[in-house]
């Protein structure tokens, strides 16, 4: 799953980019190096002795322990003679040996299993992610870890016991991943910390006021059953067009694909097995200092997480290190640009507009406004990120859309590729006949097992006219010929957001979104419920481009592990279907056990909802109801936007990386700079580890920093369930200021 930043379209910063990828892709797979405590370095810290001390017997010992070191040191040969084989093949050559399965042998009910219980996992974590930040890096590596790590330990249990009927192949593998993947990626374009979230009652309350209707799990899971699967059956009959005549890189699904055939290999097994335990031993860390942490959250404002650790001063405007596990992994995972651009976006917003903006209360806005009205100063943190973000939009889908016109234009005439699209499989040896022969059997694989077209069409029409018919029911701003009208056109969108993803990894789903919420919500007008009708509207348009997306991303996994598109066909059908059950089950938990959801300054605030909410509310009634110079300053960030954009993608390589991204400078405008502190903290982490030890960082900081989410993520199902049966923290730890306490003590003393 692409890295998702709601509100625009984001880079997909795949997790993978952090690994080094010749450590983990074939056929260069590196020999395993001894280490302390290992077999081999055992038998070096015991060399036999010929000593008279110990008579006959010590001769004897020595004697065991030479021949113990033959047969270890044989043991080493023979295992550094079957790696050093595979030097100079390419990654079929290496499996040529194994039969591949067919499509039905590749869905198993274990790999279905164990992607139920991943999927409630990843469900929980993005779900979290989506109701504070909304920051969603990618979770692929940790799903594919976890999968192989799960099903390889059940395998190797049952082949002990002589009960193992059916090995752990990598198709199977690739199955795991594209459920896990497809089930979370629901979590994401379910709009539960944007569009969904944004119809509520409670952020209506925060935007001013206009039509609601609040979350009911009944009402969801139809929703997104009925939406969901649209965006598949529009993709499917194109999957030979975008993977074999196009050649399309889909980076993530190519790094993906290369993980996967690296872990069912020798050196690849030993790796996974390593980063497993790491991601283990940072996940019960992380788990273990959230439940610590709750026991310090008695009322409202305590905990560490409230811990002014740079002053009183910058906590008020929302500088601190608040303790977050989750944060500090997600620093490990963005690149150093994205965590310096939003402590940029900070700096820029919560240290040095909003003060000065607050200076003018009474002149710009009106001095008895609270904090939270959208006419006070709360509106311009609102708009002007609002403003950030559908620059940055318009320029990326500007560039993509004329990347992806401009290729398909070159292609169509027939040039050759490498001029106009980038190819996914550079050669790995100079020997060409042995790339060749990979990709002949990749191509006759992936054409063996056909999904008819006929299938496609009917499967998209029959979804699309139960979904036209019922949708009305659910919202009925939303008329049946809104939904028409976004179904004709969706088939072209989803090509447009599948094949520009190929190109650039770039998803443009929730751009996509923000145009249906402008069109279909300034369609229906203001006094016909356009707020609700345009958020609807971004939700069809936003599960269609991101599904169609997700499925190309797979089939080009599935091109490069050998798997059948129709096992990922079904497989993202199952994981779309459980996942359209998980999340809102998930959500309605968060819903349930925190009441404070959404508000402004909790533990949740559903930063997104608000946003969203207010475009559409900008749709409908226009620039009207914003503060003074609020339009003004929204032009300006809007321009500034698109003119970093445009400085960026002009500059050379080396100096380009440089500029930061203002959607995510965007970020922290509405919701402030703590979080990314921990990020920061997590980029200086990995920072100092790479120096200290690259290749060490490299192989292992994807797993520290999955086992760091991971476990503050799951801790969230224990700290719900004690929510909802009612059951308290002990403890609440505050931090007061000097005259405050005084106060306090008096007060108490008295």
């Amino acid at each position: 799953m692409p890295t998702q930043v709601p509100g625009g379209c984001v880079h997909t910063f795949t997790l993978f980019t952090q690994l080094n990828l010749k450590a983990l892709a074939l056929p260069d797979i590196p020999l395993p190096v001894p280490l302390p405590g290992s077999e081999e370095d055992a038998f070096v810290q015991r060399k036999p002795k010929m000593t008279r001390q110990g008579g006959d017997d010590g001769i004897e010992n020595g004697q065991d322990n030479f021949e113990e070191g033959n047969r270890l040191r044989n043991k080493k040969e023979e295992q550094e003679k079957e790696e050093n084989g595979e030097e100079g093949l390419t990654v079929e050559q290496i499996f040529a040996r194994q039969e591949v399965p067919s499509w039905r042998k590749q869905l198993t009910l274990r790999a279905f299993g164990f992607s139920f219980v991943l999927n409630i996992l990843f469900c929980f974590i993005v779900m979290k992610l989506n109701l504070t930040t909304g920051i969603i890096p990618s979770l692929n590596v940790s799903a594919g870890l976890l999968g192989f790590f799960f099903v390889k330990t059940w395998t190797t249990f049952l082949d002990k016991c002589g009960l193992l009927k059916q090995p752990f192949t990598r198709q199977e593998n690739t199955v795991i991943q594209t459920c896990v993947v497809a089930s979370s990626g629901i979590a994401f374009s379910g709009g539960f910390g944007s569009y969904l979230f944004g119809m509520s009652e409670t952020t209506a309350k925060q935007s001013g006021s206009g039509d609601y209707k609040n979350p009911k799990l009944a009402w969801m899971i139809g929703f997104l059953f009925i939406v969901s699967f649209l965006g598949l059956f529009s993709v499917v009959p194109l999957r030979k067009v975008m993977i074999i005549d196009f050649k399309l890189t889909y980076p993530s699904g190519t790094a993906t694909a290369h993980l996967i055939n690296s872990f069912h290999t020798p050196a690849g097994a030993k790796l996974a097995k390593k980063q497993v335990r790491t991601l283990g031993k940072f996940f019960s860390f992380s788990f273990l200092w959230g439940f610590f942490q709750w026991f310090y959250t008695a009322g409202d404002n305590c905990g560490f997480v409230n811990f002014p650790s740079l002053g009183l001063k910058a906590f008020e405007n929302k500088f601190y290190f608040d303790f977050s596990t989750t944060y500090v992994g997600v620093g490990m995972i963005c690149p150093y640009i994205i965590n310096i651009s939003v402590l940029l976006g900070g700096i820029l917003s919560w240290g040095l507009m909003w003060p000065l903006i607050e200076t003018k209360k009474g002149h710009w806005f009106g001095a008895q406004l609270g904090s939270s009205n959208m006419g006070g100063l709360q509106g311009y943190k609102v708009f002007i990120a609002i403003a950030m973000i559908l620059g940055d939009g318009l320029y990326n889908f500007c560039k993509v859309l004329s990347r992806t016109l401009s290729a398909m234009f070159v292609q169509l005439r027939g040039r050759d590729t490498s001029n106009g699209l980038p190819v996914a499989d550079h050669p790995l040896s100079s020997d060409s006949s042995k790339q060749l022969y990979d990709e002949q059997l990749r191509t006759k694989l992936f054409l063996k097992d056909q999904i008819p077209t006929w299938f496609a069409v009917a499967g998209y029409v029959a979804v699309a006219a139960i979904s036209t018919a019922t949708l009305p029911h659910i919202f009925h701003s939303l008329k049946w010929y809104y939904i028409l009208v976004i179904y004709i056109f969706a088939p072209i969108l989803a090509f447009c957001n599948a094949y520009g993803c190929g190109l650039t990894d770039w998803s443009l789903a929730s751009t996509y979104g923000k145009l249906a919420i402008f069109i279909i919500g300034a369609w229906a007008g203001a006094s016909h419920g356009g707020v609700l009708a345009g958020l609807a509207a971004c939700g069809v348009m936003m599960n269609i481009v991101s599904t169609a997306s997700d499925l190309t991303q797979d089939f080009k996994t599935g091109y490069l592990t050998l798997s059948s598109p129709r096992s990922m066909f079904v497989s993202q059908i199952i994981g779309t279907a459980m996942g359209c059950i998980i999340s809102p089950c998930v959500f309605w938990l968060f819903f349930k056990a925190f009441k404070d959801l959404g508000q402004d300054g909790s533990e949740y605030p559903a930063p997104y909802a608000v946003i969203y909410r207010n475009m559409a509310l900008l749709g409908v009634q226009g620039f009207s109801a914003l503060p003074k110079n609020c339009l003004l300053l929204c032009y300006v960030f809007f321009g500034s936007a698109i003119l970093i954009n445009l400085i960026k993608d002009s500059m050379a390589k080396k100096w380009a990386k440089y500029i930061p991204l203002p959607m995510a400078m965007a970020i922290p405008f509405y919701l402030g700079p703590y979080f990314a502190i921990d990020m920061c903290l997590g980029s200086l982490i990995l920072f100092v580890w790479a120096k200290i030890n690259k290749a060490e960082a490299d192989a292992f900081g994807p797993a520290v920093a999955s086992g760091l989410i991971c476990g503050d993520g799951i801790w969230t199902l224990p700290s719900s369930i004690l929510a909802l049966a009612g059951v308290k923290p002990p403890i609440c730890m505050k931090f007061l200021s000097r005259g405050t306490n005084e106060s306090v003590d008096k007060f108490l003393g008295s």
